[in-house]
């Protein structure tokens, strides 16, 4: 399946690849176009959407796209709902809703920083996804009974 979203990628339009290739379409390709071309193409292209004005995985209040990926497709594995909140908190105006929310956002401002194009930022900055992620499944363990 086809997915698409704004070009110049940040947090959650990187968390959400890493995330959706991950858990939800092992086989995604994702399109990053400019914003006022992302309708037409996600139609031309029959893609599906995400991290854009109106769509269905997008922001809702105070929820960003990679929350709506997980709710979407259920996805329930407690690391990734602990990297939601990580998530959440460096893309949306809730900075400090964890520890590591400011320093995902410094990270993947970083990353932008590079001029590189947005496969490419993908690419390297999943390391830090996957690493994320384990952490999050230490957390998990240690605050299990």
């Amino acid at each position: 399946m086809k997915w698409i979203t704004r070009e110049r990628v940040k947090v959650d339009r990187v968390a959400c690849p890493w995330l959706i290739k991950k858990f939800v379409d092992p086989n995604a390709e994702f399109l990053f176009v400019p914003t006022d071309q992302v309708a037409a193409i996600a139609a031309r292209e029959g893609a599906i959407p995400y991290d854009v004005g109106g769509a269905e995985l997008g922001h809702h209040g105070a929820e960003c796209s990679f929350d709506a990926i997980v709710k979407k497709y259920n996805v329930t594995d407690p690391a990734v709902l602990e990297l939601a909140k990580i998530v959440r908190g460096a893309d949306t105006a809730d900075k400090d809703l964890t520890p590591y929310s400011r320093g995902l956002e410094a990270i993947a401002e970083g990353f932008r920083s590079l001029g590189k194009d947005d496969h490419e930022i993908n690419a390297r900055e999943w390391i830090v996804y996957d690493a994320l992620y384990e952490f999050c499944k230490r957390q998990v363990v240690a605050k299990s009974p």
